[in-house]
């Protein structure tokens, strides 16, 4: 479904992605691991087309180009965003449906609302919770909302951008089986970027992990463990000491 080959990205003399090259099987679940600024959202942004690399190619879907660069792949993709993204002035159904309401091909707003509604109950909130604001939830409900939102187009590939950030650890366990049982549910090719080991385990078919604009490792989610790689085993154990610098 997405592939890209030696991509590279800089921003002045910091060379943020140095030669990326992956390959994103159809229907598959890749999360990119990697500390704070080491590109990971670059790579993201890549993607979608909202950053242009100085080099490299990217295929989508059989098409070579970026996501704005394939209108017809706007039209079948969803995003988490890390801090939810959503409009606090806009009630809950109105950000689910928010590009169901835009466009020749819109909705009414009865039928929006009514899918909104469906997919609100899809990611465990009720349907009473579809005119409220996001002021009024909490944030783990917020991030529901905004996974009901990245869903509700049935997309054929989601983007995850930490979807646990600012969460406790339960729900962070409850929005990455939800994420999971989406993912798999809808046969959705996905793509998630986080730190969160746990995260990764629960949503991971397979791993990549970046590090100096390099990919240090990229394997199925079950050999992580014994990857055999010491910049891998520093990061999924946590460890001070070992070939991460922790001064950038």
């Amino acid at each position: 479904m997405i592939t890209l080959t030696h991509i590279r990205k800089s921003f002045g003399s910091n060379h943020v992605l140095r030669d990326i090259s992956l390959h994103v099987p159809k229907g598959s679940s890749l999360v990119v691991i990697g500390g704070s600024g080491t590109g990971k959202s670059v790579l993201l942004k890549c993607i979608l087309g909202l950053i242009t690399p100085d080099a490299g190619q990217i295929d989508i879907d059989g098409r070579q180009g970026t996501g704005l660069q394939n209108p017809d792949f706007l039209t079948h993709f969803g995003m988490l965003f890390q801090g939810g993204a959503l409009f606090d002035s806009l009630p809950v159904w109105q950000n689910i449906a928010f590009r169901l309401l835009q466009g020749s091909n819109k909705l009414s707003k009865s039928d929006a609302r009514d899918l909104a509604v469906e997919k609100l109950i899809r990611v465990g909130l009720k349907p009473q919770d579809a005119d409220k604001f996001p002021a009024e939830l909490s944030g783990g409900m917020q991030k529901r909302v905004g996974l009901a939102r990245a869903i509700a187009t049935d997309p054929s590939v989601i983007f995850f951008d930490e979807p646990t950030a600012g969460l406790d650890p339960i729900m962070s366990g409850v929005i990455n089986a939800l994420i999971r049982e989406i993912v798999t549910e809808m046969g959705a090719t996905a793509v998630t970027i986080t730190h969160d080991m746990r995260s990764v385990h629960d949503i991971a078919d397979n791993v990549a992990m970046i590090y100096d604009g390099l990919i240090r490792w990229h394997g199925p989610v079950g050999d992580l463990e014994s990857a055999g790689d010491p910049f891998v085993d520093q990061f999924i154990h946590g460890r001070a000491d070992g070939p991460i610098t922790t001064q950038r």
